[in-house]
């Protein structure tokens, strides 16, 4: 591929609304040894996009090419790090802020941040996975250690990230409790395995201990930290609250007085992944299980086309989706 090769990228010039994400041609990019160039054939939209949208993300230069993952296959891979054809996941370490990232047919990325894998799949689930299950499997294993028989509460439940993590959880035995903030959404949430869907209107701690007395083992914190008080008091002596996510835009704690913000015995960590973060082993044995029907990619609703996203990013500002929003380039 030589360096006049035009592709269709999604540029952001400066902050804005949805319509300030324009569809451009640019060069492919042509990758150095250490980056990869993928064919991008998949990939799901974040929340740090929106952030990165709102002007909310720290250390971003514009014009920039969004996009912290994406899925697709290898055109070039200098270094030797990965073959020609090769089905990969790339995500984070810069991707869509430091350097251009995954809305466009084509993306170029480090080495590092690159997973390969071999999957059957349709490319709109496979363009589902990477982020959110680095981000959910991380929050579980890292954050919580959640152990078989424990109670999880997932405040958040209906975004991406909150239904694969119920859907991690039960795999590992796990009792989940999981929040939305519209009861016509329980249905969802049962069918990714949630035990207890819960209406959220602000303060759940009363509900959770109508169920669980003492609070329950472990909680995800996915919403931010305007309900992480509430959580915080839902969840028992000795038990684990990771905050991994801000649905709400809201993340810094004002005032923060440890003593009497954290319960006592209640511990309060965090999570906030890499593509290292997602062992190559974890990735695969979901994507088989999935194509075996032994778990489920909680898919909300595919894009067709780059001139898509714009729409997409206003269906996720406006919490529209019970699950991951995928775009197809």
């Amino acid at each position: 591929m030589g360096n006049d090769a035009a592709m269709r990228a999604v540029v952001l010039d400066a902050p804005g609304p949805p319509e300030a994400l324009q569809v451009r041609e640019l060069p492919t990019p042509v990758p150095e040894p250490g980056w990869v160039l993928i064919e991008v054939k998949a990939f799901g939209l974040n929340r740090s996009e929106l952030h990165t949208r709102l002007g909310l993300a720290e250390g971003v230069t514009f014009p920039r090419v969004i996009g912290i993952e994406a899925t697709g296959v290898v055109v070039d891979a200098p270094g030797g790090e990965f073959a020609a054809g090769q089905q990969v996941v790339a995500m984070m370490g810069g991707m869509g802020r430091q350097f251009d990232g995954g809305y466009a047919e084509y993306t170029r990325v480090p080495a590092g941040n690159v997973i390969p894998f071999r999957s059957e799949l349709a490319w709109s689930t496979l363009g589902a996975v990477p982020e959110m299950l680095q981000t959910a499997y991380g929050s579980l294993s890292v954050g919580l250690e959640l152990q078989a028989g424990q109670t999880l509460l997932i405040r958040g439940g209906t975004s991406s990230v909150g239904m694969v993590a119920a859907v991690l959880a039960k795999s590992r035995g796990a009792t989940v409790l999981s929040t939305t903030r519209r009861a016509d959404r329980f249905d969802a949430l049962r069918a990714v395995g949630v035990d207890h869907p819960l209406l959220d209107e602000g303060e759940i701690e009363d509900e959770v201990r109508d169920l669980y007395p003492d609070g329950v083992d472990a909680a995800l914190e996915l919403v931010g930290t305007n309900v992480l008080p509430d959580t915080l008091r839902a969840t028992r002596t000795g038990g684990v609250v990771c905050f991994t996510g801000m649905l709400s835009n809201e993340w810094i704690v004002p005032n923060f007085y440890p003593i009497g913000y954290i319960p006592t015995g209640v511990r309060l960590t965090a999570y906030g992944g890499e593509a290292s973060d997602l062992p190559g082993d974890v990735l695969q044995t979901f994507l088989d299980d999935v194509a075996a029907g032994t778990l489920t990619v909680p898919v909300d609703h595919v894009y067709e086309g780059l001139d898509q996203v714009p729409t997409a990013h206003a269906d996720m500002e406006a919490g529209n989706a019970a699950g991951k929003l995928v775009v197809i380039p």
